[in-house]
């Protein structure tokens, strides 16, 4: 409650994004729903409540607007994305998830497949964004997310090697290429206001 009269504070774009994080809490964490015992739902709603909302909202706040459906768009594919962020990250309770019953991937489809997976997940929401900011004339920015993309790649050959051990070294070096590719797509969003 007092969550939601905060986010009514700031306005309609923050009090419907406060709206949808508690709404996203709730369902990520209390039963019935609790769609953290999913590894398709919950790393996807994760996602989307770390990269997607944060930056629509922020968007909506700078600009004392509604965001730009290009914005929305860019933000929507990152937040996609980072289920395999996410994924990557439930490797560090692989044996506790098996033991209270969670179905994150790594549980469901053993460490190999869902590091692939992940991998996927990651790299083609970026393949897009690519696309898009070529299509928008912002090739400079396309090129900067691309070499950071193929230094995703890199990473992700070593840490296919051995999923279950290189997981973290993963998070700190293919994630940090991945929000940095973020921050470079927000930058070409800005100069495209």
């Amino acid at each position: 409650t007092i969550g939601l009269a905060l986010g009514a504070a700031l306005g309609l774009w923050g009090f419907i994004a406060t709206v949808c994080a508690v709404a996203a809490a709730w369902a990520y964490s209390a039963e019935p729903v609790r769609l953290k015992r999913s590894g398709l739902w919950g790393p996807g709603l994760v996602g989307l409540s770390y990269e997607t909302l944060p930056w629509i909202t922020g968007a909506a706040d700078l600009a004392a607007t509604e965001p730009s459906w290009n914005i929305i768009l860019i933000a929507l594919l990152y937040g996609i994305g980072a289920h395999g962020i996410m994924t990557l990250n439930d490797f560090k309770a692989l044996q506790g998830d098996r033991q209270m019953g969670v179905r994150s991937l790594p549980v469901t489809l053993g460490p190999e497949r869902a590091a692939r997976v992940a991998c996927w997940v990651m790299a083609l929401p970026q393949v897009a964004v690519i696309g898009l900011l070529l299509l928008w004339q912002q090739a400079g920015f396309a090129a900067v997310i691309a070499l950071g993309l193929a230094l995703q790649f890199w990473a992700m050959r070593v840490m296919l090697q051995d999923p279950k051990a290189r997981a973290p070294w993963y998070n700190a070096t293919g994630v940090m290429l991945y929000v940095a590719g973020m921050l470079v797509a927000a930058f070409a969003l800005r100069g495209m206001l």
